[in-house]
């Protein structure tokens, strides 16, 4: 057993978990997992790999190396929301939500992180909760043609030197459901909905805001950690609505919002992409980084990787 160990991100910080086999059982683990990092196990969401991708511990009674796990590997543990009986009512059916109205504005509240799947759409089902208030993957795909369109229809501003391949190849890339959104995507949202997306960036403890230029009446807050979008809502204090698009002079929110990244990067809630170690499983390749995956990828057609130590 001494030979098995995994590193576990969380955001309190980085742990070690030692003290088991291969051969142990997942029901092991995730007691190990949540002595660790105080998640109770049956609120443990588990991701791996990069991109990172949830791991299946539902089968407690299979092996750990079942799932896929192996020693060296680095885990990223998040806490599932458990609701129930007047909690569930509470979150969800007694809740309405509310959108720019100015009564909200000076409500007591806290600014939160309502946390989306990591499928690598998290930044479209961002974009979709803060419109909607619900958590709705489904909404990747549709706002995944609006940015193809949008980027088809001007290949002048779409270019290969902004898009980082040419404008046809990245247009069938982009509607992949694998593929990452960013800056660029962020950018055509904004422009279609209308309305500033502000981004709390944890990594740089600032926030970006998409859309400032054009002036539009309305904004509203994700938070990235350098591999993950969430969206933020404002809570209301005696648990009554919760608001997710705000006026652009709310100068309280704006404010807010730069607190949290600030509190976010002195808690260390990120992940530097460019100084992560990865391999890449196909041919055991060691890479520094997103760009030197993303390059190497380009060259092989390689896709699978995974963060060593």
């Amino acid at each position: 057993m001494t030979g098995f160990v995994l590193r576990v991100k969380t955001k309190s910080g980085q742990k070690i978990v030692n003290g088991l086999a291969a051969q142990d059982k997942v029901s092991q683990l995730k007691a190990k997992l949540a002595e660790l990092t105080g998640v109770p196990v049956g609120a443990l969401h588990v991701l791996s790999g990069f991109p990172p991708k949830p791991v299946d511990l539902d089968a407690a009674e299979a092996t750990i190396e079942h799932t896929g796990i192996v020693s060296g590997d680095t885990l990223i543990v998040e806490e599932k929301q458990i609701t129930s009986g007047v909690q569930q009512k509470c979150k969800d059916f007694g809740r309405s939500h509310i959108v720019d109205q100015e009564t909200l504005v000076d409500v007591p509240g806290v600014l939160m992180r309502k946390v989306v799947p990591a499928d690598n759409s998290c930044l479209f089902t961002s974009v979709g909760y803060v419109l909607n208030g619900k958590v709705d993957t489904s909404c990747a795909t549709f706002m995944r043609e609006i940015i193809a369109n949008a980027v088809a229809a001007d290949p002048e501003e779409y270019s290969e030197a902004i898009l980082g391949r040419p404008n046809a190849e990245y247009c069938k890339w982009i509607l992949k459901p694998d593929s990452w959104g960013g800056a660029i995507e962020l950018s055509i949202l904004s422009k279609f909905y209308g309305l500033e997306i502000a981004v709390v960036d944890s990594i740089n403890a600032i926030v970006n805001r998409f859309g400032e230029d054009q002036h539009y009446a309305q904004r509203v807050f994700l938070i990235f950690d350098g591999i993950h979008y969430d969206p933020l809502y404002l809570e209301q204090l005696d648990c009554g609505s919760i608001q997710t698009i705000f006026p652009a002079e709310d100068k309280r929110m704006l404010s807010e919002a730069a607190q949290l990244a600030r509190e976010a990067k002195l808690s260390r809630q990120f992940t530097d992409v460019q100084k992560l170690t990865l391999m890449c499983i196909d041919c055991k390749i060691k890479l520094i980084g997103q760009r030197e995956a993303q390059q190497h990828a380009k060259d092989t057609g390689h896709k699978n990787f995974g963060e060593v130590a």
